[in-house]
Order: structure tokens, then sequence, then C-alpha cells
């Protein structure tokens, strides 16, 4: 959702501090929350401006800051379950999470799980038996 505008958060402050009215009566007459009305006069009174505050931003995952561990781990266990990374990890940097964020965590560090090795290494058996 986009920000109010500078202009109406001016008009809202303003139409407060005239006087003989209520915050909620306030909220009322523009269409907003009782509570951005009080967020608006705090704003103004402490910082001075009614400026819009940067919005979004992308959220950190837990195991963001644990990609070469992530990797040594997958290095070590090609072989392992989401639910045995969970648990590795957990018992080892003390960082227990599900076996979704573990997914998330490895796919964001493009580390497949993936049995590509192995596979690749039957066909060949299988080829020199014949």
């Amino acid at each position: 959702m986009k920000a109010y505008s500078i202009d109406l958060r001016e008009k809202i402050v303003n139409t407060y501090e005239k006087g003989g009215t209520s915050i909620r009566k306030v909220a009322v007459e523009f269409g907003v929350a009782k509570s951005y009305v009080q967020k608006l006069i705090e704003l103004q009174r402490v910082q001075g401006h009614l400026e819009p505050k940067k919005q979004g931003g992308a959220m950190k995952g837990r195991l963001d800051d644990f990609g070469s561990e992530l990797a040594e781990m997958v290095q070590i266990y090609p072989d392992a379950t989401l639910l045995e990374y969970c648990e590795y990890f957990g018992k080892k940097y003390n960082v227990w999470v599900c076996a979704s964020v573990m997914c998330c965590a490895l796919q964001k560090q493009k580390l497949t799980r993936k049995k590509r090795l192995c596979v690749v290494a039957k066909v060949k058996q299988k080829e020199s038996k014949n």
C-alpha cells in the first residue's frame, strides 16, 4: 500500500492542533484509523516532520548468514534428508529450523540435494556389466 501524502498528513495534524476536536473525530473526518492520527501527532512532536518512513524490504532468513556452513554440510552429507540437515545444523550451530526453512535456505544458496552423482555412477556400472 502506498504511503499517505505529506499534504494529507499535515492536514490531519493541523486539524487536531487547532483544537476543539478529538483524535477520534479527526480520524473519522479524514477516514483513517485513530491510531494513525495518534502516530502522526507523536511523529510531529518527536521528529518535527511528517515524512513517511521507507516501506518494504526483503525479509532476512534465519540461515542467510550461514552460506558457507550450509555448503559444507551439503558437501559432507549429500544424501541426507531435510530433517537430517535440520538436526545436524541445530546440534552443530545451535540454530534450530524446520524443514521448509532449511529447504528455502538451500535454494537461496543454489545448493542441490539431488543425487545426480550417485545416479551417474549406477548408470556407468550397469553399462560396464553389459
